[in-house]
């Protein structure tokens, strides 16, 4: 292993991945806080791509209030995804609600508080599961998907 550490390695492309960040919104009540994507149409958590210079708990703070209007508190990270396809990795985010008032921006046309079961039925398994892997308290969970179904682990 050592005299293969040692060698010059061949010139190879190397992967690129884009890094995003999501929050899953609280409420007191239990309800979620999920967007309607302008771009598509999906339901989805608010989120997107982490800026340079910026921690992933300020991206997702920003990103949240940039689409939905609500400030919040980042607790922990509950989750990292990634999309094989796109090769985008996400973080995801448990956050409490600290004030503002919903409304929608150039990246959503609704934004709206969910019942698990209301994420299970609009969102598509992909995203769902994220929310879902917030509530349950056993992460972070690490999962990966093609865009449309998850990938059995191992």
């Amino acid at each position: 292993m050592l005299l293969y550490m040692s060698q010059p390695q061949e010139a190879t492309s190397t992967p690129l991945h884009s890094v995003s960040v999501a929050g899953v919104v609280v409420r007191e009540d239990g309800r979620l806080l999920a967007i309607r994507r302008a771009d598509n149409g999906t339901w989805e958590l608010p989120g997107g791509v982490l800026e340079l210079e910026e921690t992933p708990e300020a991206g997702v703070a920003r990103e949240v209030l940039e689409e939905t209007g609500i400030h919040v508190e980042v607790d922990e990270l509950t989750g990292v995804y990634k999309n094989t396809t796109r090769g985008v990795v996400a973080l995801v985010f448990r956050c409490k609600p600290s004030g503002g008032t919903e409304r929608t921006s150039s990246e959503s046309t609704a934004v709206s508080w969910l019942t698990p079961d209301e994420v299970s039925e609009r969102m598509s398994e992909v995203f769902a599961i994220r929310l879902l892997d917030a509530l349950d308290g056993s992460g972070p969970h690490v999962r990966s998907h093609d865009g449309r179904h998850l990938i059995p682990a191992g």
